[in-house]
């Protein structure tokens, strides 16, 4: 398909969950790792590992996995509220998805799974002032960078070749479970799983809250107005 421009796939790159069975080739899936691996990581130490899933049975094990942390998804949402942007019909088709996928993800075919290998530091800990080693509460956020642009490249290669995708998070609450499927060893961590497929449904335009409500200048609370 004829390739679109970069803006546009950030202004059209939905949060796709339904997807038709036409196998992805293996090419299209091997342009989508490369543009994930032309993203920057911490130090640039690219300890990102990234598991394609295409066997049939491996996605119904894996998709058995995402239904589990389906259902707590939905204790945790029992009484969640609307978000004030969003108009309830808007509302309403997110959530219907978002359930759909926790019944379907292994329809998809591929799955992607985006990970980072951390090893154990070499040596011993440094010594920090205070308040910085204080600050290593925040490692958990931090390792994220290392990881998440990578997805996003993902996100806006699917978009490209025409592809939909979501990024999800839920098969973390039964993390150990879906390693043990793919025999991933102790020290990688999985940061998001992705179904990849043909979409059923259509690309953007993508509604967003406004930049002048959500960006601010110099100071907190002076929105950006330009």
């Amino acid at each position: 398909m004829a390739e679109i421009g970069l803006f546009e796939a950030m202004y059209s790159a939905r949060s796709l969950r339904k997807f038709k069975p036409d196998p992805v080739p293996d090419e299209v899936i091997g342009k989508i790792l490369d543009a994930a691996i032309r993203a920057p990581s911490g130090s640039n130490e690219q300890g990102w590992e990234f598991m394609v899933v295409k066997d049939a049975a491996q996605r119904k094990k894996i998709g058995e996995v995402y239904r589990k942390g389906g259902d707590v998804l939905k204790a945790l949402y029992t009484d969640r509220v609307k978000p004030p942007h969003m108009s309830q019909e808007t509302y309403d088709k997110l959530m219907a998805s978002a359930m759909y996928l926790i019944d379907h993800m292994a329809d998809a075919p591929v799955l992607l799974i985006a990970c980072l290998k951390q090893l154990p530091p070499s040596g011993p800990p440094p010594k920090l002032p205070p308040e910085a080693a204080s600050a290593m509460k925040n490692l958990a956020r931090m390792t994220g960078s290392s990881i998440y642009p990578a997805v996003q490249n993902i996100i806006l290669a699917c978009r490209a070749l025409g592809l939909g995708t979501v990024l999800t998070t839920i098969h973390m609450f039964y993390e150990d479970e879906l390693k043990a499927i793919l025999g991933m060893p102790p020290e990688v961590q999985t940061f998001a799983l992705m179904p990849i497929g043909y979409p059923q449904g259509k690309f953007g335009p993508i509604k967003r809250r406004p930049a002048s409500e959500v960006a601010y200048l110099d100071h907190y609370g002076n929105h950006w107005k330009a």
